[in-house]
């Protein structure tokens, strides 16, 4: 007898939200990152097709040739990432928009377009896979590598480190969390909100170079995580129009909810944690650093402030499809335009 295949929602199989087999390397965080965007995709029943992915340069700008195989992919120039996406979702504002980014493709030569992305709003998912090293060419060090890192080849590193979620939260990212490759759970559930949101999610998500940064001492290894983890709460995604009933151990809840009638449904690890209160998640981050903590959840959230789509006047069909006499001003327009400049 033949076992039958599970499908989803959107009447597909798990299997149709792979990519091409990882060429990185074997135990790489990014892997178990790729893992769980096929794993929130499928559950979320998404349609591939109505996805498109976009990269940068760098062992994390590969990682969406290992998911979602049947998207649209552009793979830009270093650092460039957020250009590319936001005029191809000005082109088309249907689309659902994934980025995947590392430390040095957004905390180097990419902090300028990460900045902007953020205050822009645009309504895309935006993972930033950070080693702390530039694994592609050979372990040096990155951006938001700690200060004192000692690594083979490379000496100490001298400098302070950049705080992704620090920047974030100081940007006005509407969306801000932090994970480590190590909980897959809290990655996939985070994923999982970060599509629900209309506007950009950053997702920080600490993700070890078992080749160059995995000394037990380092702030981007296994072990380091492991022991250093503190989970702001218990993360729970419920989907809109789904009878669901979330049982919770004791605790108090708050539900958040998406743009899209969803709710992210966070259960209370610390009483006075509260995720749309910017003033006091900076001092609680500052505070972390300080005690060499890693602070993984949903951080902060507005889910209230404006996309940049909605600060346009677009039309609802998709601008790359409108016909030329669509797109072309009247004649009378132009002479308007013209006599204007007289």
């Amino acid at each position: 007898m033949s076992r039958q295949v599970q499908v989803n929602l959107a009447n597909l199989t798990k299997s149709d939200y792979r990519g091409a087999q990882s060429t990185l390397c074997q135990g790489c965080g990014h892997n178990s990152i790729a893992s769980q965007i096929i794993a929130a995709c499928y559950e979320l029943n998404i349609v591939p097709e109505n996805l498109v992915k976009f990269s940068g340069i760098g062992c994390s700008s590969k990682s969406p040739t290992y998911f979602l195989g049947r998207s649209f992919g552009f793979n830009g120039l270093h650092g460039r990432m957020p250009s590319l996406a936001t005029g191809a979702l000005f082109a088309d504002t249907s689309l659902l928009s994934m980025g995947i980014s590392g430390d040095g493709d957004t905390a180097s030569i990419g902090m300028g377009q990460f900045k902007h992305i953020m205050r822009r709003n645009v309504p895309m998912v935006y993972i930033v896979e950070n080693n702390g090293v530039y694994g592609l060419t050979k372990g040096q060090f990155s951006a938001t590598a700690e200060e004192g890192l000692s690594l083979k080849k490379q000496g100490a590193n001298p400098y302070m480190p950049v705080d992704i979620v620090w920047e974030a939260v100081v940007a006005k990212s509407s969306f801000v969390a932090r994970s480590f490759a190590g909980d897959p759970k809290q990655v996939k559930e985070l994923i999982k909100a970060a599509m629900s949101h209309k506007g950009i999610a950053i997702l920080d998500i600490i993700s070890p170079c078992v080749t160059f940064n995995n000394q037990d001492a380092s702030h981007h290894s296994y072990t380091w995580g492991k022991e250093h983890e503190v989970a702001l709460h218990e993360l729970s995604y419920v989907p809109p129009a789904e009878d669901i009933l979330v049982d919770y151990k004791e605790g108090e809840t708050i539900e958040v909810e998406m743009h899209d009638g969803s709710q992210v449904v966070l259960r209370k690890l610390e009483n006075d944690y509260d995720p749309t209160d910017r003033a006091g998640i900076l001092c609680m981050l500052e505070e972390a650093n300080r005690m060499g903590e890693l602070i993984t959840g949903l951080i902060y959230i507005n889910p209230g402030q404006k996309s940049l789509f909605e600060m346009y006047n677009l039309v609802d069909e998709p601008l790359n499809r409108l016909t030329e006499e669509r797109l072309r001003p009247a004649k009378e327009t132009i002479t308007e335009l013209n006599a204007m400049m007289f």
